[in-house]
C-alpha cells in the first residue's frame, strides 16, 4: 500500500508537464478514437508526459505524438496582439481506456 505522501510526490513530478486538456472540436473527435489532446510544457518529452498521464489519470498511453502550436498574429479592436503558441500531445489510449476529462 502507497503512503500519501508518495502519491502526491509521483503527481507533484508530473505537476508541470501537463499544462491542461485541449478542448477544441477537432480534440471531441477524437475522443471517439481513443486520442486525447493535451497542452504540454515546451520542455516536456514523450516520455515525461507517457510517466504524467499514468500519475494522474492511471492509464497506459500506447502512443504519444507531439506538434509544436505556433503562434499567430492577430487584431483585436484595432490593435495587434499575438496568440501564443505552445507545445500539444496526443495521447493514443487501448481499447477500453478512458479519461474523464469534463
Amino acid at each position: 500500500m502507497k503512503n500519501v505522501s508518495d502519491i502526491k510526490n509521483n503527481i507533484g513530478k508530473s505537476e508541470g508537464v501537463i499544462l491542461n486538456p485541449r478542448i477544441t472540436e477537432k480534440s471531441s473527435d477524437k475522443t471517439a478514437e481513443n486520442v486525447y489532446v493535451f497542452d504540454v510544457s515546451l520542455r516536456a518529452n514523450k516520455v515525461q508526459i507517457k510517466e504524467a498521464i499514468k500519475n494522474i489519470y492511471k492509464v497506459e498511453p500506447r502512443k504519444i505524438n507531439v506538434s509544436k502550436v505556433v503562434a499567430k498574429n492577430v487584431f483585436s479592436r484595432g490593435r495587434k496582439g499575438v496568440k501564443t503558441g505552445g507545445k500539444k500531445a496526443f495521447v493514443f489510449l487501448k481499447k477500453g481506456d478512458k479519461i474523464d476529462i469534463i
